[in-house]
């Protein structure tokens, strides 16, 4: 597929052409993400969007789903967008808790949309340091009830820490006796007890991340706590992963979160859950962000999407 066919397509973005591993590497060592939690968000938005801070979203409309404000994306250019109290597909974006938004998320989660052939709503979920974990799972938690209180199924999808956000709601709607009824995580932060072996090692070959840049976004976000590194909503891999919904997790062979999306596959297979797992050989940290310009990221929100539609029905 060219690009410009693409239902994520947009002339403002970063790429005109289809593009390599290698070619997105160079854009994202040109924009480095540090400094304030304010620099962070700009310069994540200019590194994904290409353009300023604040840049509107050429598809969907702002949408609300219970108390949260976020946006909804239409299967396609041209399609209806569905009504809020008929949605049930959220999408919970990744940034660390610290930055990151629909804005900068609109392009995977239109091409998610195109091949669920659902609207998709990413909340506005606050952020840190403004307000401090578990403020993001209370937002979470809000709309997956809201959705609930409807009658409708659920499907539940987050990338990186919204791939950590989205493990902790599941599991908390299980404790609930509200499961979700499918879910799909990308690239998920899933342990802080030190049960991964890869991200010290892998911070050499993640393009996208490293382990001192995690360990900074997760102090931002939880501020001084005493929850400890093995509660089960700041470690979701020590959780009982039993409760867990059917799930997807899909994460890259170079990245520093590789060795924690494997022991949650084998953990929730161990414990009785429906885990299946994708390691991309040559992928970094987030790499579905760079649809429709990377086709592996295209191939890989097709096979999460296949998973979710098998049993979203």
């Amino acid at each position: 597929m060219n690009p410009s066919d693409h239902p994520a397509h947009d002339p403002r973005g970063p790429f005109d052409r289809l593009v390599s591993f290698d070619t997105v590497a160079e854009r994202i060592a040109s924009v480095p993400i540090d400094g304030s939690p304010a620099d962070m968000r700009h310069a994540y938005a200019w590194l994904m969007r290409g353009d300023a801070l604040g840049t509107p979203i050429p598809v969907g409309r702002p949408a609300r789903i219970g108390q949260v404000q976020g946006w909804a994306i239409p299967p396609g250019p041209n399609a209806e967008t569905a009504a809020d109290v008929d949605i049930r597909v959220v999408w919970l974006h990744g940034g660390g808790y610290v930055f990151g938004s629909p804005e900068t998320h609109w392009r995977p989660v239109a091409t998610f949309a195109a091949a669920v052939g659902e609207t998709v709503f990413m909340p506005r979920y606050r952020l840190a340091p403004e307000a401090l974990w578990p403020a993001q799972l209370d937002d979470a938690l809000d709309v997956c009830r809201a959705v609930l209180d409807r009658g409708l199924r659920l499907a539940l999808v987050g990338d990186s820490s919204g791939g950590h956000l989205t493990l902790g709601t599941v599991l908390q709607l299980a404790r609930e006796n509200r499961p979700a009824t499918v879910a799909a995580v990308f690239s998920p932060n899933a342990d802080r007890t030190g049960l991964s072996d890869t991200r010290e090692p892998n911070s050499e070959t993640d393009a996208m991340n490293n382990a001192e840049d995690d360990r900074r976004c997760a102090s931002i976000s939880t501020g001084p706590t005493d929850l400890p590194d093995d509660d089960v909503t700041i470690s979701p891999l020590v959780d009982d992963l039993s409760l867990l919904p059917p799930m997807h997790v899909e994460v890259g062979g170079t990245e520093v979160l590789l060795g924690e999306a494997q022991l949650l596959a084998k953990r929730g297979q161990a414990a009785g859950a429906e885990v299946s797992l994708h390691v991309e050989p040559d992928a970094f940290h987030m790499w579905q962000l760079w649809s429709p310009w990377l086709p592996q990221a295209d191939a890989s929100l097709q096979r999460a999407a296949e998973f979710v539609t098998s049993h979203l029905g």
